[in-house]
């Protein structure tokens, strides 16, 4: 019995060669240059431990357009000025979605943001959202007070710890704690430390990164699950939920107490304090609007901006 799995296994790999030697060619016409590619894996195995150098080495090659095969998946690679504006910019349409990668669509609720959205009514909606809502001139130069708070924090800080009895100041570290804080005041209002947000955040970030075999050999998908990568996935997108189901309805809150007081800040302080959620809520909140944003769409959009 210890023996059938790994023999499942070799015969299934095999049987897959088999129909990936046998299978009718479907080639196009006009393809661009490509390498050799194995069966079943195409060219994962040329991408090496430094992709980036991997890439380039090939582009040498085969040229500045270059069509690799990662696994079911065919990848175009741009290595060239002029390769890069005709993709980017002369058949941008044609390039406009990406394909689906099952952990980052876990993230960000069924790739319900601008980076994974498939190109269409609802992504061209959100993205002028954030172009005209949220990083509007206007809307950064209504931060500039606390981005200069913070800096202030930052250069006394610096102080502090050259004035120490071991003062070597750690800049990298420094700069990001200063953009972390910058970022979650203008997006949620308020810093959010702590080490248990530190650590889910950077879990986050990992876990957008990872290689997902089922993503290019679908009926090796279980590898992932062997991995726990799906199991992780939504583990930490529950987690990010919650806390973001939390920031949300602190907003709410504070929103009924500022009406319910009856005094504030004239309308110019009201939208000078604004965050990013505060103006998500409201585009939210408009009911007769031509595109309204659900609860999850808001907090996708949240999560990308943080």
């Amino acid at each position: 019995m210890v023996f059938i799995f790994p023999l499942f296994i070799l015969l299934a790999v095999i049987l897959s060669t088999i129909w990936y030697l046998i299978s009718p060619s479907k080639t196009l016409k006009n393809q661009p240059p490509s390498p050799v590619k194995l069966p079943v894996i195409g060219n994962l195995h040329q991408l090496g431990a430094s992709p980036h150098r991997s890439l380039q080495a090939l582009a040498k090659i085969h040229g500045p357009l270059m069509l690799l095969h990662f696994g079911r998946v065919p990848v175009l690679v741009a290595s060239s000025a002029d390769a890069s504006k005709e993709i980017m910019k002369t058949h941008d349409l044609i390039f406009a979605n990406r394909a689906k990668s099952s952990v980052p669509s876990i993230l960000s609720y069924n790739a319900r943001d601008i980076a994974f959205a498939d190109y269409g009514e609802y992504w061209r909606q959100i993205k002028s959202i954030a172009v005209l809502q949220l990083l509007s001139q206007k809307r950064v130069q209504s931060f500039r007070r606390m981005r200069e708070e913070e800096t202030d924090i930052l250069v006394e800080r610096i102080k502090e710890i050259s004035c120490s009895s071991s003062p070597v100041v750690n800049l990298s570290e420094l700069l990001m704690s200063l953009t972390n804080a910058v970022i979650c005041r203008a997006a949620l209002g308020r810093k959010h430390g702590g080490e248990k947000f530190k650590e889910l955040f950077a879990h986050f970030v990992e876990l957008l990164g990872v290689f997902s075999v089922g993503d290019y050999i679908p009926w090796l998908s279980w590898v992932d699950r062997l991995n726990g990568y799906d199991v992780r996935a939504v583990k930490i997108a529950a987690e990010f939920d919650a806390f973001l189901e939390g920031v949300i309805e602190e907003h709410v809150e504070r929103k009924k107490r500022a009406s319910g007081g009856g005094n504030g800040g004239g309308d110019g302080d009201e939208e000078e304090e604004k965050d990013f959620v505060d103006i998500l809520l409201e585009i939210e909140n408009q009911k007769d609007a031509s595109f309204v944003l659900d609860r999850d769409a808001v907090k996708a959009l949240i999560l990308v901006i943080k």
